[in-house]
């Protein structure tokens, strides 16, 4: 059935403020909107919970009750264990924790696989284990599409190859990449895999126990939530990787890659996540019992939304000869985050695009190393129009006459 946008717009609260009245916003790849049920329970645990947790009083016990049930529903829905979920700062700082526990898991001579497609957090972090005699093998993007090839990356496995890193889909390129595929050609190397799932999950939450990656990154904040980093590590390996946290958390799986105490608060809020899928599963007439399945169910209403919505604005651009279209013309394919290189500076572009009600961002996004291997100037960066499914139509077609008229200036 299709999605019932006003239903949808109605669990957001940010549709409703009177500054935000005519203004579209296409920068969700860089923060999402926040939905009423996370606001909710964040204002709850600030007036009611905002206590030290796990202690033998109500307000105590009620505020560990809900960090955590926001880690147990949030797992069954990816179909994972609970304990392989843990909540961290941002997704930048959870893979360098990561990062640092395969610095010491590691030996010289073994190597890791990262590519040129990533944002800068889930590249950067692991080309430093070159420092620690790691080797570090790049998996390049095809320099005109950005395309990340599975056969180019069969000819990088070896015996050696003790980790793959690489994104669901590149927050510039955004073309979806078949995370299952590349899973087992590196599990059959005798490889980990480690996936950014940032730019993906904000369109649709993963099953990754289906998927099979032994870790699975995104961020709550871009995903309808509160800043918080989102990290499932598979127990095969969590078990494995040093304890990155306080000696005696060394025997829980979802303590011993958080270093730091977690933001209370805002892990309690994200179970506000489960109850947004959870109250559109059952508007669409959905499955009524949470996880995996009503996940799914919520995850395909989203894609198909965002396809429609998506194909006539690639198929606005991607003839046009005043700028290039980054990664595939087919909706289907991609998320719904375009990136286009223009012929001038994107943020003056951006900006031009705000005097007609248009939200949206200019620059590299952290992803100087594919903007680099594509022949993108750098300093001019490219513009992105990111939207999730609670974009309507109506500001489709707000963002595409307002494109037009500046672009042909």
């Amino acid at each position: 059935m299709a999605l019932d946008i006003d239903f949808v717009r109605s669990q957001f609260p940010a549709f409703a403020a009177a500054n935000l009245q005519g203004q579209a916003f296409f920068e969700n790849a860089g923060g999402s909107y926040t939905c009423q049920p996370v606001i909710n329970r964040l204002t709850r645990f600030y007036t009611e919970r905002k206590v030290q947790p796990y202690a033998p009083y109500e307000a105590s016990t009620l505020a560990g009750a809900e960090m955590d049930e926001a880690r147990h529903r949030l797992a069954k829905i990816m179909g994972v264990d609970t304990d392989e979920l843990s909540f961290g700062p941002s997704t930048t700082q959870n893979t360098y924790v990561l990062a640092q526990a395969f610095r010491q898991f590691l030996s010289p001579g073994e190597a890791i696989i990262v590519t040129n497609q990533d944002h800068e957090a889930n590249s950067g972090p692991w080309r430093r284990l070159a420092d620690a005699g790691i080797e570090v093998r790049e998996w390049q993007i095809d320099p005109q599409t950005g395309h990340l090839d599975p056969a180019d990356l069969e000819k990088l496995l070896d015996e050696n190859v003790r980790l793959v890193c690489f994104p669901h889909c590149s927050n510039v390129v955004g073309e979806l990449n078949p995370v299952t595929e590349i899973t087992a050609l590196a599990h059959a190397a005798g490889a980990f895999v480690c996936v950014d799932g940032v730019s993906y999950a904000p369109h649709g939450l993963p099953n990754v126990g289906e998927l099979g990656p032994d870790i699975y990154l995104f961020s709550a904040y871009k995903t309808y939530g509160p800043h918080q980093g989102l990290m499932v590590i598979r127990r095969a390996l969590g078990e494995l990787l040093p304890n990155q946290g306080h000696f005696f958390n060394g025997d829980s799986l979802y303590k011993r890659f958080t270093p730091a105490g977690p933001d209370h608060a805002q892990v309690a809020a994200c179970a506000g996540m489960a109850d947004y899928i959870a109250t559109l599963a059952h508007h669409h007439g959905g499955p009524l019992t949470e996880g995996a399945t009503q996940g799914a169910f919520v995850h395909d209403l989203m894609r198909a939304h965002e396809v429609e919505l998506l194909q006539p604005l690639l198929d606005m651009v991607k003839d046009r000869n005043d700028l290039r279209l980054i990664g595939p013309s087919d909706a289907s394919k991609r998320a719904p985050t375009v990136a286009l290189a223009l012929d001038r500076p994107a943020e003056g572009v951006a900006a031009e695009l705000a005097e007609h009600g248009i939200m949206a961002g200019g620059g590299d996004f952290y992803a100087l190393r594919a903007l680099n291997a594509m022949g993108v100037s750098t300093s001019d960066g490219v513009l992105r129009l990111s939207f999730t499914h609670y974009t309507s139509k109506k500001e489709m077609t707000q963002l595409m006459e307002a494109l037009d008229r500046v672009l042909s200036k």
